[in-house]
């Protein structure tokens, strides 16, 4: 095994206890454990999942230099796009969140496509761009069929076009 190879894999385990912690709350912990993953190497993995953490705590411009520097580690992980993208539409920035979705939903490696597709329903939604909003919404289907949000969403559209 190659230097490289282990200390990944050491990052990469550090980062999972991290988000144990922080999947049970203690944000914290789990900001000091992808401190520590992150010491021993960057992975878009724990510079991600501790955007989240801090955006938790409000920390909103530290979470987006966050996902700015996991994209910067590994643009092919659609995580850290369709984050920086939410914690924009939280600062009212839609605009800049919009390209930043957009690059989220067609990211390589991502299986949680539907949340770009939502997150450009919501921000199409409040433009009053009901059809588009609404195409966002099917597409987000696509990848999560049945998903009630994204029904109601869609229902509720359909209904003010009517």
């Amino acid at each position: 095994m190659k230097p490289k190879d282990f200390q990944e894999r050491r990052a990469l385990q550090l980062w999972e206890e991290g988000q144990a912690y922080h999947l049970d709350g203690d944000l914290d912990r789990a900001l000091d454990l992808y401190d520590q993953s992150l010491a021993v190497c960057p992975t878009a993995e724990a510079h991600t999942f501790r955007g989240w953490a801090l955006s938790v705590q409000g920390r909103l411009d530290e979470a987006i230099d966050e996902c700015l520097a996991a994209i910067e580690v590994d643009p092919t992980m659609g995580n850290a796009y369709n984050d920086l993208g939410s914690y924009l539409m939280t600062l009212e920035r839609e605009e800049e969140a919009i390209a930043w979705l957009e690059r989220a939903k067609n990211a390589p490696r991502y299986e949680s496509r539907h949340f770009p597709c939502m997150n450009l329903g919501r921000i199409y939604a409040t433009k009053g761009w009901a059809l588009r909003a609404i195409r966002e919404f099917e597409e987000a289907l696509n990848h999560l069929p049945g998903d009630p949000r994204c029904e109601a969403a869609i229902e509720s559209l359909r209904n003010q076009i009517q």
